[in-house]
């Protein structure tokens, strides 16, 4: 039986990431970005337009990575949709943290069975921003 890799990573150029999750005024994305090594598309604009969504859309499948960080700021579920899907698709090249800080008891045991899934996908799943600049700078980083 033959296997086709779909997804893979690209030594010759730089690394980048798909930076996806919580926006809703959340600041993940400004403290992550300065320790990252390696290239990000961040997909939150200041007025979301069909073209903004269409360049979300290209980025998200040529990433080399796609990230999920959730947040307490979380008000939809989308980007939960959208890890599940990304950690069946391309579990080798998916990412999902969630920053505990500010969710209850009953929010945090439902989010940290959705992480159990991810991680039975077969992606990776960390705690902190600090464990996701560590592993994604050892692939490209400087």
């Amino acid at each position: 039986m033959a296997f086709i890799v779909r997804y893979h990573f690209r030594r010759e150029e730089s690394m980048k990431v798909f930076l996806g999750g919580t926006c809703n005024n959340s600041r993940w994305r400004e403290v992550l970005i300065p320790m990252l090594k390696i290239d990000y598309f961040n997909p939150v604009v200041e007025n979301w337009t069909p073209e903004c969504q269409k360049r979300e859309i290209e980025e998200r499948e040529k990433a080399d990575f796609v990230l999920y960080v959730i947040t307490k700021e979380m008000t939809g579920v989308y980007s939960i949709a959208e890890v599940v899907d990304d950690s069946n698709k391309r579990p080798e090249t998916t990412l999902f943290c969630v920053l505990k800080e500010g969710f209850n008891e009953g929010q945090l045991r439902s989010l940290s069975m959705v992480s159990q899934l991810v991680r039975r996908n077969g992606a990776k799943v960390f705690e902190t921003l600090e464990e996701i600049a560590d592993y994604l700078n050892g692939y490209g980083g400087a």
